[in-house]
């Protein structure tokens, strides 16, 4: 049992440099091309008709209107909801959505175990915390127990759709790795074997109990778990490892795919920091040649001739 509480230990801590170095990694790559892409989300009175601030009139002399909440209701439209999916691919989003947003529920079930766990860990310090965790603790197991149950089982039934789909539509079987497939049936493994220790705990209390033994460092007692729990346990934590360093990081990683690429539509201005950026990137050196590039001039030399 201390080797399975010691593998989440390792499994929160891996999460953390995981998404640390991919957010350093992606945070500090070179400038993207620019696609101009309208309408943009953050463009004041314009968005509705996809227009922009070039088309004003010396447009580089005016301060800029943006709306930052054009932009969060963009992004929360598609997070919570996958509205391009719903508006491109309406078939599949029936099968996305249930897997996305059972993945939402249990993420929010995470964070209910979380906030309980802290409390009752915070009874070992200073018992009077006893009284907040009984004015908590109803509700917030009615509320363990309706997320984690929904989660669980809608991720499931998404999770089986989406593997059948993209073994059985062969326009989709095109783009699909064997990767594509490991992710899958990985998830799908780990929410089996969660499905298994829910029929038996269908309250969550090894759960919650789980959680306070490790906020607390043990100082509350853990719960005796099944060898099925310890499997799910285990599985869990290199699922939380594993998804740093794959495609499922696109949780976080959209902040790029839109802020930095889609709706980037910072002008480029004489003196400013996009014109230092491009400067450095032409100077790079070109590693590859061909008949109308010279390798190991930079782009800058490339582009003069």
């Amino acid at each position: 049992m201390a080797i399975v509480m010691l593998s989440s230990y390792i499994a929160v801590v891996l999460f953390i440099i995981g998404v640390l170095f991919r957010w350093r990694k992606w945070s500090t790559m070179p400038i993207h091309l620019r696609w101009e892409l309208y309408p943009v989300p953050h463009e004041a009175g314009r968005h509705h008709y996809g227009g922009s601030y070039m088309e004003e009139v010396d447009w580089w002399r005016k301060p800029r209107k943006t709306t930052m909440l054009g932009e969060l209701k963009e992004l929360f439209s598609e997070m919570l909801f996958i509205k391009r999916v719903y508006k491109y691919k309406r078939s599949l989003w029936w099968l996305t959505y249930p897997f996305h947003g059972g993945i939402y529920l249990i993420l929010v079930w995470f964070a209910l175990l979380l906030i309980r766990g802290i409390v009752e860990a915070y009874t070992v310090i200073d018992p009077a915390a006893q009284y907040v965790l009984s004015l908590i603790d109803e509700p917030i197991r009615v509320l363990i127990q309706a997320t984690g149950s929904i989660g669980i089982v809608a991720a499931t039934f998404g999770c089986i759709g989406l593997l059948i789909r993209r073994i059985v539509d062969s326009n989709l079987r095109k783009y699909s790795s064997g990767l594509d497939f490991f992710n899958l049936l990985f998830i799908l493994t780990v929410l089996l074997t969660g499905i298994g220790v829910w029929i038996n705990d269908v309250n969550f209390d090894n759960a919650m109990k789980y959680m306070s033994s490790m906020l607390s460092f043990n100082a509350i007692k853990a719960p005796v778990l099944s060898p099925l729990a310890q499997v799910h346990v285990v599985l869990m934590g290199l699922l939380w490892i594993y998804i740093p360093f794959s495609k499922m990081s696109h949780f976080f990683g959209k902040f790029f795919t839109y802020h930095r690429v889609l709706w980037d539509d910072e002008p480029n201005m004489r003196g400013g920091d996009i014109e230092e950026r491009v400067r450095g990137i032409l100077k790079l050196k070109v590693p590859w040649g061909a008949p109308h590039m010279m390798a190991g001039k930079s782009w800058e030399e490339n582009a003069k001739g």
